[in-house]
């Protein structure tokens, strides 16, 4: 079943995202746009899995827009820093993607961020969500800014503006919310846009832009160009707006590639009943079914054809994209990383690794199911190193797996040594 911009209303009901009002809806542009969700290192390290299976198989490189919130924001931000250094060959497969991604990736995840910038922002001066940002600057970002980032593909990183109460995107041509204004060519740090992204309420948020109201556009905002709204700008966790970091990416692509690292809030037989910690917990529920519902949406527009696509989620039984050959991935054991808390806390090296492999391998299933079903599993030599899991059937740990023939750990070091290539083990 196909459906048309102009088709009846039911259809469009099935979109998850709503046009900006006042605007005319619009026909999507060819092309593909990839985006990647919150939850800080565990959908960091997933969607590192994911662009790594990307890659591999020449789609990183025909992208047209990769939009990102949160966690997302943080592995996009790399992305969009060392693009250049990807070093693509002729068939639009990064030969560098280890030393420009996958390396400054598991560096900071080896460190614990969340905990320091609180305390520090508490007890010294300068707000916790200043010493986030420095924080990023010092492990990743530098001196960058969104100037430096590259035309092709357009990165957008997404915040939510507390004030106007809607999406604040950065990317190079402009930074904008539809209800302040537009700012173009904005010489913004990168890592503070990547704080603002995911800027996690109560504890990190807000991330303040301090701007002046001449550099807006005139008459580019809806309603609110005018102070504060454009001098002092509060932003959060995009993903408190977005969490899948969908709007910018559906309004304007044919094709949408959705990967979902986020959490998922379980039952609890007692949940704590004072007004600090319930509160919390009711917006836990409100975002988890937020995310659910534009999840299915996004589900239910790909069937009717408003849209082609693939979802893949860090939750996803791999046995439901019906192939007869996935890269074999227990759902228990899937569902134990699902379960790694959203934190920007150290995450020890096999973790780490099973994180990547699990998004490698979801991406893999979803993209052979709906988009490309003439791919193999995996290319034989693939550079990726993928891991055993680190647990039996019977759900028992056993010793930490050893890598291949050729690699060695040393004690301390996050990333192993490796040889020429790794092929993929017969199970992960």
């Amino acid at each position: 079943m196909n459906a048309s911009v102009d088709d009846a209303p039911v259809a469009r009901a099935a979109e998850p995202v709503r046009g900006i009002p006042g605007e005319p809806r619009r026909p999507p542009d060819e092309g593909i746009a990839l985006c990647l969700s919150g939850g800080g290192y565990r959908a960091m390290l997933f969607h590192l899995g994911a662009l790594w299976r990307l890659n591999e198989l020449g789609y990183l490189s025909r992208l047209a827009r990769i939009s990102s919130v949160s966690g997302g924001s943080i592995t996009a931000g790399v992305l969009a820093k060392n693009w250049a250094q990807l070093d693509f060959d002729g068939a639009g497969v990064g030969q560098a993607f280890e030393q420009a991604l996958c390396q400054p990736i598991r560096r900071v995840a080896g460190k614990t961020i969340d905990v320091w910038v609180i305390l520090l922002g508490i007890l010294l001066p300068g707000s916790i969500g200043d010493r986030y940002v420095g924080a990023l600057k010092r492990l990743l970002f530098g001196a960058a800014s969104l100037e430096a980032l590259p035309d092709s593909p357009r990165f957008v990183i997404n915040a939510t503006n507390l004030q106007s109460a809607v999406l604040w995107r950065f990317s190079k041509p402009y930074m904008r919310d539809y209800r302040v204004g537009e700012v173009k060519n904005p010489t913004l740090e990168l890592a503070r846009a990547v704080a603002s992204s995911g800027a996690f309420p109560p504890f990190i948020s807000p991330v303040v832009l301090k701007l002046d109201a001449a550099a807006y556009t005139p008459n580019s905002g809806q309603d609110l160009q005018r102070p504060p709204f454009t001098t002092r700008v509060l932003l959060s966790d995009g993903g408190v707006y977005d969490n899948l970091g969908l709007e910018t990416a559906w309004k304007r692509y044919r094709t949408i590639l959705i990967s979902d690292g986020g959490g998922h809030i379980g039952a609890k037989e007692r949940p704590k009943r004072d007004w600090l910690r319930q509160s919390r917990r009711v917006l836990d529920v409100i975002d988890s079914q937020v995310r659910a519902l534009r999840k299915r949406q996004a589900i239910e527009s790909y069937r009717l054809g408003l849209r082609e696509g693939a979802y893949w989620g860090i939750r996803t039984d791999i046995a439901d994209y019906g192939l007869a050959d996935p890269l074999p991935c227990p759902h228990a054991q899937t569902l134990a990383l699902a379960r790694t808390p959203t934190r920007l806390k150290k995450t020890a090296p096999l973790l780490q690794e099973r994180l990547i492999n699990w998004g490698y391998a979801a991406c893999d299933a979803a993209l052979r199911a709906h988009l490309d079903r003439g791919t193999c599993p995996h290319r034989p030599g693939s550079r990726t190193r993928l891991q055993r899991w680190g647990e039996s059937a019977d759900g028992r740990a056993r010793p930490e797996p050893a890598f291949e023939r050729g690699t060695r750990r040393k004690r301390g070091q996050g990333e192993p040594r490796r040889p020429g290539h790794a092929a993929l083990p017969r199970r992960l």
